[in-house]
């Protein structure tokens, strides 16, 4: 009798054992198997949240199956404590167990509204745009100026919002009186941006602002990046170019930000520039004088007077010989690039073609001649306007 008792508590016990081994590898097919979401979402996980609270609101949106298997999942994983604030675009069919990898390893938004504020080199405005999760297009809601007033009422619910995602983008080319200014503009920020950086030391580019808001923050990681990029590009520079230091293709780098906003002229344009200094002609860039007249502050609204071309000050290329003392703005990576793999090409001048572009000659017949033609143009185009 008791043989067959045992027998028969053997047999429950495979049994039960086989079916929690069953129900164990179901739970862990359904953990790292395809999801249920069918189309694509935007999740927001806001800050000071849980995963507890976050997981009824996942499966509600369809995100997950089981609240159950995710909490189990999770507790395995190990990861609860490293959960992290933000939007996060989940795609269609994201199992539970990348689902809990998205939110506790990206930490930048990837999804959801946006405030862009971005510093121009001629205006600063700011822009309120979203993601679409279906076509993972950003369409664009507000775009005003910062000093607009009052602020439209979507922007201003959008900067009071917990989980506002905010970029500030600096253009190539702006100076840094204009980075300054542009920041400290800008209300949603805190604290001031401080003294006036080195010309140059700022890289321009987008930066996603996270918990730390203060304008100073801003500034420190666009040196960082600035002082990152001049570093690693200076080591990879080619031979035999005419600057004894990073920093003065740093300000070569400037100056070709400055001449040309086309891509693809920005290495010819430097190779004019190192052409010249080696058979010692001086350099003749407007740019560079204009900064002379302003300091950098604000735009030249007008062209440059005679005067102005023949009085000596350290930034007057048309009277000093070399390179001027400093950059006159501040240039980004492709630029910095272009200083320190200039074409190699016999030009040494060039003047604009009327098409935003330029026109390059190799001799002083060639560029007056290319003078005249854009002359005649600008001639035509003030008497249109």
């Amino acid at each position: 009798m008791w043989r067959h008792i045992v027998s028969n508590f053997l047999s429950v016990l495979i049994v039960i054992l086989l079916a929690i081994g069953a129900g164990v590898a179901w739970g862990q097919k359904q953990f790292t198997g395809a999801g249920p979401l069918a189309e694509a979402v935007c999740f927001v996980v806001p800050q000071g949240t849980s995963f507890s609270r976050l997981a009824p609101q996942l499966a509600e949106q369809g995100v997950i199956s089981s609240e159950y298997i995710f909490r189990a999942g999770l507790d395995y994983s190990g990861k609860a404590p490293q959960l992290k604030h933000g939007s996060y675009l989940i795609e269609p069919a994201t199992s539970m167990e990348t689902v809990i990898d998205q939110l506790t390893t990206a930490g930048a938004s990837s999804c959801g509204a946006e405030v862009i504020y971005r510093i121009g080199v001629r205006d600063s405005d700011i822009v309120l745009r979203e993601l679409d999760p279906a076509t993972k297009a950003m369409t664009e809601i507000v775009k005003v100026s910062v000093d607009s007033d009052p602020m439209p009422a979507e922007l201003t619910e959008a900067l009071a919002a917990a989980d506002l995602r905010l970029r500030v983008t600096v253009a190539e080319g702006v100076t840094s009186w204009q980075v300054v200014e542009g920041l400290n503009a800008f209300e949603h920020l805190q604290g001031d941006a401080g003294e006036r950086p080195a010309e140059g030391s700022l890289a321009p580019g987008s930066y996603e602002i996270g918990s730390d808001l203060s304008r100073a923050g801003v500034i420190a990681r666009m040196e960082s990046v600035q002082a990152e990029t001049l570093d690693r590009l200076w080591e990879a520079r080619a031979e035999g170019l005419p600057y004894a230091t990073k920093e003065e293709a740093l300000v070569m780098a400037s100056i070709v930000e400055k001449e040309t906003g086309l891509a693809e002229e920005r290495h010819q344009v430097a190779g004019v520039f190192v052409n010249r200094l080696k058979k010692g002609m001086r350099l003749q860039t407007d740019p560079a004088v204009i900064y002379g007249v302003t300091n950098g502050e604000g735009i030249l609204e007008r062209g440059l007077r005679a005067s102005e071309l023949k009085r000596a000050t350290p930034y007057n290329t048309y009277v000093i010989e070399g390179l001027p003392p400093g950059p006159i703005a501040n240039p980004g990576a492709a630029a910095i690039e272009a200083a320190l793999h200039p074409d190699e090409t016999e030009y040494l001048f060039f003047v604009a073609d009327g098409t935003g572009g330029h026109a390059f000659a190799t001799t002083l017949a060639e560029h007056n001649a290319n003078v005249a033609k854009w002359r005649k143009i600008e001639a035509e185009q003030n008497a249109a306007q």
